[in-house]
């Protein structure tokens, strides 16, 4: 009896751009049909590339070789772009991290899906969209009829991630490719994409899945790759990678997992409280919001309300942490906190003044005050900008005006993020994550703030480079007396950095108080469903048996 050759084969595979050194080198592995097989490792090891390569989008100018190349028995070596256009979207679907950068902006998310059936089906136009609508279902988007009438901007993130998967399934493909599916989601969306990706494995297909993430691919793998420098360190099944780790740097990303997701709390803020003088004497809150409502108008002409009835407050140097699920209001509600968007009823209060009480002038003097570090900061740069110029506008802002002086600013902001003078000559794209975020952080913090919003700052990071911006975060509200208003969808995180913490579900905070409380004992149900949905290091066997 012949033995069934692995769906995928790659052996000694190199890739190395123009003018640039090598990204992967000499890597091997196969997929066999229904298995899942993870490629694991920090940014710049060389997964992402690896999956590319597999889908022939390796990118212009890329050189590429390898002894074997093959899918499905067919040798895929020097395939022709035509050769790889009727396999991508057809036997090979991919699903990529970015979603709102790989869905057009212009076309609505049903003729998004309804591209790949158009693409690889003999299906008429209207069983296209009756298939778009039942594909959109069927990977959990409410309202799909609706949903697909909308551009990707008007989804949240976890709706926009599952109209990809839709896409990446609607011709049942042999294999899916998943990089890093879930990056960007909560954990209560994160779990049912997890479970989504679980369902779509069958005996006759295979998946892999590139992240950086341990918990992630634990809950997927059968086998374990692990990259970095463009070399796998070491591949074993998911048992052996995840509880007896051979290679040294292995051994180090598990324990910066570990570290990461730490059940100790943070040590709460100690400083003595600041006292500011409001509209009504004197003020221990630097921002008070009550009763915040906001409803936006859809494709369908109708209301639908982001968020309801919305009040809490942010006391000088503490941290409060904002989670929920993608759709759950917390954008709107910090939008509405910034000043960024009017709210339908209700009102926010700056060091006890009022927002709508202010001049334009007055505005923008006191919008200096609260300053955001978002969660993808090269799309925040100018690319064309040195990180002297992108400090620099920020001190500009902040009255400094060129010369020495501003200069000698630029690099004490460079030397608070532990980055040093060498660095104002490069540009963003020549940073690596980490240092990017940290330059995000020493431009917000060039105008002196009093609050820092941190909106989802570490989750497109490594695990280690998310410990250590954490670290950094936490180092300088100490030693500035920030206060700050931290977003993300990881509980692990938010258990990390905050004081209080308030869930948003629906568009309403169903659920505040100090951080050990909420998490110790949690008294709204849907509270103990984000908990109990926080990914666990466990191989998908020790899954299936609990």
């Amino acid at each position: 009896m012949s033995q069934i050759p692995p769906l995928v084969e790659v052996e000694n595979l190199q890739v190395a751009f123009r003018n640039g050194p090598q990204v992967v080198k000499g890597v091997s592995f196969s997929v066999n049909r229904g298995e899942c097989l993870a490629l694991i490792g920090e940014s710049g090891s060389g997964k992402s590339v690896t999956s590319r390569t597999l889908v022939g989008l390796t990118g212009h100018g890329s050189r590429l070789a390898a002894d074997r190349l093959r899918f499905g028995g067919e040798d895929l070596l020097g395939a022709s772009e035509r050769r790889w256009r009727s396999i991508r979207g057809g036997r090979v679907g991919f699903v990529m991290q970015d979603a709102l950068g790989s869905l057009d902006p212009l076309r609505t998310v049903g003729d998004e899906v309804a591209e790949t059936l158009k693409l690889h089906t003999d299906l008429t136009k209207a069983q296209r969209t009756a298939r778009v609508i039942e594909l959109l279902a069927s990977v959990g988007v409410p309202e799909p009829e609706v949903r697909a009438r909308q551009l990707p901007s008007q989804l949240s993130g976890g709706l926009r991630q599952r109209a990809l998967i839709a896409s990446a399934i609607a011709c049942a493909p042999q294999l899916l490719i998943a990089d890093e599916p879930t990056t960007a989601l909560d954990a209560a969306v994160q779990a049912q994409v997890l479970r989504l990706l679980e369902n779509l494995r069958t005996p006759d297909n295979a998946m892999l899945v590139v992240s950086h993430d341990f918990a992630v691919v634990s809950r997927l793998a059968d086998r374990i790759a692990v990259m970095r420098h463009g070399e796998i360190v070491e591949q074993g099944t998911a048992e052996q990678i995840l509880h007896d780790p051979r290679h040294p740097y292995t051994q180090g990303l598990l324990a910066a997992a570990a570290s990461l997701h730490s059940t100790a709390l943070r040590r709460p803020t100690t400083a003595p409280p600041r006292m500011a003088i409001g509209r009504t004497g004197l003020t221990s809150h630097v921002i008070e919001a009550k009763g915040l409502s906001k409803a936006f108008k859809g494709p369908d002409a109708r209301k639908r309300t982001a968020v309801s009835d919305v009040s809490f407050d942010l006391r000088f140097g503490e941290t409060l942490g904002l989670v929920g699920e993608s759709g759950s209001g917390k954008t709107t509600a910090t939008r509405l906190v910034l000043g960024l968007e009017t709210p339908d009823a209700g009102v926010v209060r700056l060091r006890g003044r009022a927002w709508g009480e202010l001049s334009e002038a007055n505005r923008r003097i006191e919008r200096k005050r609260i300053q955001v570090v978002f969660q993808d900061p090269l799309g925040s740069f100018d690319p064309r900008y040195t990180v002297e110029r992108v400090l620099g506008e920020a001190l500009d802002v902040a009255g400094y005006r060129p010369g020495a002086r501003r200069r000698a600013r630029a690099v004490e902001l460079l030397e608070m993020v532990r980055l040093d003078e060498s660095f104002l000559t490069r540009r963003p794209i020549e940073l690596s994550g980490g240092q990017r975020q940290r330059v995000a952080i020493a431009r917000a913090l060039a105008p002196q703030p009093e609050v820092l919003v941190c909106d989802e700052p570490v989750s497109a990071l490594d695990v280690s480079v998310q410990v250590q911006i954490l670290d950094l975060l936490g180092e300088l509200k100490e030693r500035l007396g920030l206060a700050c208003i931290f977003i993300s969808h990881d509980l692990g995180v938010v258990r990390r950095v905050s004081d209080r913490i308030a869930v948003m579900k629906g568009g309403q905070i169903v659920e505040s108080g100090p951080t050990a409380e909420v998490f110790g004992a949690p008294r709204h149900e849907y509270t103990r469903e984000l908990l109990a949905a926080i990914p666990q290091l466990k191989t998908r066997a020790e899954a299936l048996h609990a």
